[in-house]
């Protein structure tokens, strides 16, 4: 849904210039002259207002949620192998380790985007492979 009838902001707009008199005791006034441009009064944006406008807003919110949200598992995934090479140089998987990075591929969400799907089940994909190597065969 597309929201129309947002009005851009008009310039600053003031009160003009305006001229002393004599009875100002003999202070300093700098002349303008009548060139002084004019500035108007400030209009405000228009407010969202209606239920569709609700709506709309909260459609367009879900979809970078869950893309954010696969965003992180990827993330984590990842480091959840960096953190199995790392038990490996030193000699020693930790089996909590494993057990929360087989926890985490188990628990799969669409993004809603082709793209970073393909990309995540690359990502599960090698998880899988490595906690085959292991002995830990996720479902």
């Amino acid at each position: 849904m597309r929201i129309t009838g947002n009005k851009p902001l008009s310039g600053v707009q003031g009160r003009g210039a305006k001229k002393r008199t004599s009875s100002d005791n003999g202070a300093f006034t700098p002349e303008l002259g009548d060139d002084a441009p004019q500035t108007g009064a400030l209009s405000s944006g228009s407010t969202i207002q209606g239920m569709d406008a609700l709506l709309a807003l909260q459609e367009v919110g879900e979809k970078p949620d869950r893309k954010s949200r696969a965003t992180r598992r990827g993330h984590a995934l990842l480091d959840g192998l960096e953190l199995i090479k790392t038990d490996l140089l030193a000699g020693h998987v930790s089996e909590e380790h494993l057990e929360g990075l087989a926890k985490e591929v188990s628990e799969r969400e669409s993004s809603g985007d082709p793209e970073v799907d393909s990309v995540l089940d690359e990502i599960e994909l090698r998880v899988k492979v490595e906690l085959a190597k292991l002995g830990r065969f996720p479902d």
